[in-house]
């Protein structure tokens, strides 16, 4: 597609936004979770011939979502051709650095060089509940912190996870993890609401996905504004990196009487958690953006954080039908993309 100009001003150069993405969390029915996980795949493969640049899948556990969006998006390596596939994201306090390494570089291998893993840490989800079954001997000394970052970056950049290598007996064993996927440790990304973590994946090479969810830390309360401080920080850090953006968005260019109604009562329900910091965390939440490609195309141009971002990955809804994805998504390739400059 051909690249527009759009509002947006940086050091006199406007920035076009260059890669259009969505994100879907893959909700399924337990009563027949195979058709859910289908429609996702489906949603991928409209994505990819809707044009846009990306699809990524959320991660859920213990829930009725993408438990496993590697194993996801591995099957949808094997049905797209072009569209890149992200994770946004993979919450470490799950995972093994080690395993994981081995798994992303398989699904990116067989994807041909399109994965780009988004990842973050910290506790798992209602630790105190899940931690005897997740780690029954060592959940009082896991450690949760940006080191547990650091491994996987290390094992995926090729740094050696043990100190033999050589053959012994019949068998060849490498002191690097197998595969190696050339090109993979440039395309992970860290999936921040902080400046600590702005700062943090800048400074160790990362990309950075900023979404809906910011921690006001100092006393604006402004999402934009804030969400803005994350984006430059990271950039005085990492230049060369990589930020996507990820708000929901909801056109209703195409959308039935019946499918409008219930957008506005979505975002309606949810608006209340805008107004102020929640929790002790103080996290903030964006509004959602339901309305025609150009009144949503006017509100993003005057998001303090938008004007100054390239890469997005829109948020699909957590709660809609299939037709409504297809309608979403269809509008923002079609009528919003190019009221982007995409």
């Amino acid at each position: 597609m051909e690249h527009r100009p759009r509002a947006g001003k940086i050091g006199g150069v406007s920035r076009p936004l260059r890669k259009l993405g969505f994100l879907t969390i893959g909700l399924f029915d337990p009563a027949d979770p195979r058709r859910g996980h289908e429609s996702t795949l489906g949603i991928i493969e409209l994505g990819e011939q809707l044009g846009f640049d990306s699809a990524w899948v959320r991660h859920r556990h213990l829930q009725h979502g993408i438990s496993s969006p590697v194993a996801v998006l591995a099957a949808a390596s094997q049905r797209t051709s072009r569209i890149d596939l992200g994770t946004a994201v993979i919450p470490l306090g799950w995972e093994n650095p080690l395993r994981l390494a081995e798994d992303l570089a398989t699904v990116d291998l067989l994807s041909g060089g399109r994965l780009n893993p988004g990842i973050s840490v910290g506790p798992p989800m209602r630790f105190d509940e899940v931690k005897r079954a997740l780690y029954p001997d060592t959940s009082d000394v896991e450690d949760f912190s940006y080191e547990r970052v650091r491994r996987l970056l290390g094992f995926v950049r090729g740094e050696p996870a043990t100190g033999f290598s050589g053959t012994e007996g019949f068998e060849v064993f490498s002191d690097r993890v197998q595969p190696q996927s050339p090109g993979l440790g440039e395309r992970l990304w860290y999936g921040g609401a902080s400046l600590r973590s702005a700062e943090w994946a800048g400074k160790h090479g990362m990309n950075f996905l900023t979404s809906s969810v910011v921690k006001a830390e100092g006393e604006s309360t402004d999402f934009a504004e804030i969400q803005l401080s994350h984006v430059r920080t990271f950039r005085e850090h990492h230049p060369a990196g990589r930020v996507s953006q990820g708000l929901v968005v909801i056109p209703t260019d195409r959308a039935t009487p019946e499918q409008r109604a219930k957008y506005q009562a979505y975002a309606e329900k949810r608006l209340p958690r805008t107004a102020a910091p929640q929790g002790p965390a103080r996290m903030l939440f964006s509004r959602d953006y339901v309305g025609t490609s150009a009144e949503i195309a006017e509100q993003l141009h005057a998001h303090a954080a938008f004007r100054e971002i390239d890469e997005v990955a829109f948020a699909l809804p957590f709660t809609f039908e299939h037709e409504d994805y297809v309608q979403i998504l269809t509008d923002i390739a079609e009528r919003l993309g190019p009221l982007l400059g995409r």
